[in-house]
């Protein structure tokens, strides 16, 4: 079983920048692909980034790749997601998520992804 906890959410100016942070349990971090899932209001979760176990490879969403990077420490169990340019949009409920299976590609399929962290807020106003 894996637990992951998200933080770092908050409410921001158009423009500006957060670091979400996930911390994962577990001693088999390193071997799972993590990614970020968010929610808006009155809409469904949506796929946000997604990387590999060993960092090597990142995928992500067309809506904020050139503004969100996706990178991971196996040292600290942790994953992050650094937002620059946040834009109202990018309001949402955003999630941590950890691929079950070792050493599996990145991906955007929600139903691919075993564990999920209870969620942090993001909030950005214009």
């Amino acid at each position: 079983q894996v637990q992951l906890v998200e933080s770092g959410g908050g409410l921001v100016q158009a423009g500006g920048s957060l670091r979400l942070s996930c911390a994962a349990s577990g001693r088999t971090f390193s071997t799972y692909t993590m990614g970020w899932f968010r929610r808006a209001p009155g809409k469904e979760r949506e796929f946000v980034a997604s990387i590999t176990w060993g960092g090597r490879n990142t995928i992500y969403a067309d809506s904020v790749k050139g503004r969100f990077t996706i990178s991971r420490d196996n040292a600290k169990n942790t994953v992050y997601l650094q937002m620059d340019s946040l834009k109202p949009e990018d309001t949402a409920a955003y999630y941590c998520a950890a691929r079950g299976s070792a050493y599996s590609s990145p991906s955007v399929k929600e139903y691919e992804y075993d564990y999920w962290g209870q969620g942090t807020q993001v909030t950005v106003s214009s």
